[in-house]
């Protein structure tokens, strides 16, 4: 492993325990970097974890998220693949690990680093993983540098990149970068063509701020956008309005049965996924989280208008 490679195995360690579900460490010499092209300028990197969005040009090189820090030299050699300039601006849709556990490699090469205030927060103090896994805080050189809580915009090669809140979906501090000129959305992890939604709770996720988030991207979204997800096929916008629909109507039919009486054991037994499931990837894997998720969030909203 090269030098850069190592540097930030202890960050690759601590965020990684941030992440929702708890995955075992993969082997890192075998992962490949597959390059996909969207635009002469544009390109997405897939390796392990998260996409990584890459928009190059004679002003330098952007880059939105950063997967784990063991394969930032391989990165880097995809990148040199596609642009001999610099790697100026890195942009963090969210928290988990394989979407920033290259930062401090990269803010070592002179990137500077944009996210949300409230992933900065999270990577200095981390919360304990759901099993209980204490959270490590990440090291200096890893933070954001430049952190915001409205619309940010990157004025770089030709390209206005407008880094846009989402708020409480996937998690607390999510981000959707928007490339107007190229038509290209990158979304990170609170759209994933993978299997049902992913929320984290333990970083301030909510099934609400999801749905929430799927509206304000359709919105940017025309019928010919291009939709990088944190995991999975690019799409278009139909499956971003395919999501948010399946998401609305199993959370009424977990709102129906739970005015029913049903206990959560019941509410999964009834399978309220059941009509999506044949068209949904990875369903007979992810739904059954789905639904305890909604059950969770449907249950405490309904408590809480109860005691009003």
């Amino acid at each position: 492993m090269h030098k850069i490679a190592r540097a930030s195995l202890v960050l690759a360690a601590s965020v990684f325990a941030l992440a929702a579900v708890a995955q075992q460490r993969p082997d890192f010499s075998k992962v490949e970097i597959k390059t996909t092209q969207l635009a002469p300028n544009f390109h997405v990197l897939e390796g392990q974890g998260g996409a990584i969005s890459v928009l190059s040009g004679p002003e330098g090189v952007l880059l939105v998220d950063s997967q784990f820090a063991p394969l930032t030299d391989k990165i880097v050699e995809a990148i040199k693949k596609i642009s001999d300039k610099p790697i100026r601006f890195l942009v963090n849709t969210h928290v988990h690990g394989d979407h920033v556990g290259g930062n401090e490699n990269l803010a070592k090469l002179g990137a500077v680093i944009f996210a949300r205030d409230q992933l900065r927060a999270r990577l200095q103090n981390p919360n304990p993983a759901p099993d209980g896994t204490p959270g490590k805080p990440a090291v200096a050189e890893a933070l954001p540098v430049v952190t915001y809580d409205n619309q940010v915009t990157i004025h770089i090669d030709g390209e206005h990149v407008r880094l846009i809140p989402i708020r409480n979906a996937h998690t607390d501090g999510d981000t959707l970068v928007f490339f107007p000129e190229h038509d290209i959305l990158a979304v990170g992890d609170y759209f994933r063509s993978t299997g049902y939604p992913v929320v984290d709770l333990n970083n301030g996720g909510t099934l609400a701020g999801i749905i929430d988030g799927l509206g304000a991207t359709i919105g940017r979204a025309g019928p010919n956008t291009k939709v990088v997800p944190g995991h999975g096929a690019i799409v278009g916008r139909d499956a971003l309005i395919a999501q948010r629909d399946l998401i609305i109507a199993v959370r009424d039919k977990v709102a129906a049965l739970i005015d029913q009486g049903k206990t959560l054991e019941e509410t999964i037994v009834a399978k309220p996924t059941a009509e999506f499931d044949s068209k949904v990837p990875n369903a007979e894997q992810t739904s059954e989280r789905f639904v305890k998720w909604l059950y969770a969030e449907v249950k405490a909203a309904k408590t809480k208008t109860a005691a009003r």
